[in-house]
């Protein structure tokens, strides 16, 4: 062997061991085994379902907020107005409802109670023409017809005073039961169609849903915003997802409710997630991940819920530690 052939074997063979021991004994010999992935967040875009002027906006892009906090509100003149003339009818239709259930006046029964003791009074004096009349009939003093004439007009009043009591119990029932159906029925849609105006009120003035971080504010005061048209993305703490990519070989360990520990840069020690998703079909290596450390060619997607903890920014790199690696 001629002596430069020696000495470019003899250079190959230290550069293979020095390579061999570099991957064996260098800082990513210890280093231990992680999953890649990222932190994604699902934004929720806030809008309103009327059109309108934009009066108010109570954040800012960055703020936190909690469930129930005021986002932003739009003019509310014309719908506080719908809504105030819905409330009008429903109190017309309400108070005509109680009308046809009371019957009438106690001022117009008042008029049937002196009625009745009118017919009352004019029995008691037919009763008594009857009285004095009937003996002397029978005495012969008067004719037969007198006594007759005398019953008329007794029966006559005793008829009159039956239909005076009749007419106040009557007057005391109130409307008819059709008349009070139809009265309930106005009240009915009276109280939905407010409730619609009262609904339409509350949707131009939305509150945050969930706690959340502000992530962007598109409309300021004095700008028209369209119906249905974001005016803040919020992203909410429970939209917040951790995504990594487990091997094809390992991916049986990984279970939707099964707990995972990962870090990442600036959170301090490991913290936890919970599996909550796993795809059921296998991809490529996303280059978002591709490197060194993860080469392999088919990989499943996994989503992970973190844990309450600090806030987790979308897009943050974070490294997953596998369920078969020791705390």
């Amino acid at each position: 062997m001629k002596p430069a052939v020696r000495i470019a074997a003899v250079v190959a063979g230290v550069g293979l061991a020095g390579f061999l021991g570099w991957r064996l004994l260098g800082p990513d010999a210890h280093r231990p085994h992680r999953l890649s992935g990222y932190v994604e967040g699902e934004t929720l875009y806030v809008g309103a379902a009327n059109a309108g002027l934009v009066s108010t906006v109570a954040v800012q892009r960055g703020d936190r907020v909690e469930a129930g906090q005021p986002l932003f509100a739009l003019d509310a003149a014309q719908l506080t107005a719908a809504r105030d003339q819905a409330a009008a009818q429903t109190a017309i239709a309400e108070a005509q409802l109680r009308d046809a259930e009371k019957g009438q006046r106690p001022q117009e029964l008042a008029v049937y109670d002196a009625e009745r003791a009118a017919a009352e009074a004019q029995v008691r004096q037919a009763r008594s023409d009857y009285d004095r009349v009937a003996p002397l009939v029978a005495k012969g003093i008067y004719a037969p017809a007198k006594l007759d004439q005398v019953k008329a007009a007794l029966d006559s009043a005793r008829a009159n005073a039956a239909a005076v009591a009749r007419r106040k119990d009557v007057g005391t029932l109130g409307a008819r039961p059709d008349a009070v159906s139809a009265a309930r029925s106005a009240v009915a849609s009276a109280r939905e169609a407010l409730a619609a105006a009262q609904s339409r009120l509350d949707q131009i003035s939305p509150k945050a849903p969930a706690a959340a971080r502000v992530q962007d504010v598109f409309y300021q005061p004095g700008e028209w915003a369209a119906a249905n048209q974001p005016v803040v993305a919020l992203l909410s703490d429970d939209r917040v997802r951790l995504r990594f990519f487990v091997p094809e070989a390992e991916v049986a360990r990984y279970r939707p409710g099964t707990t995972i520990r990962f870090s990442c840069d600036g959170c301090g020690a490991e913290r936890s997630a919970r599996i909550n998703y796993v795809s059921p079909r296998s991809e490529f290596t996303p280059p978002v991940i591709y490197s060194r450390e993860a080469r392999q060619r088919l990989v499943f997607l996994v989503e992970a819920r973190p844990d309450p903890g600090p806030a987790l920014a979308p897009g943050q790199p974070v490294d997953i530690v596998p369920l078969d690696a020791k705390p």
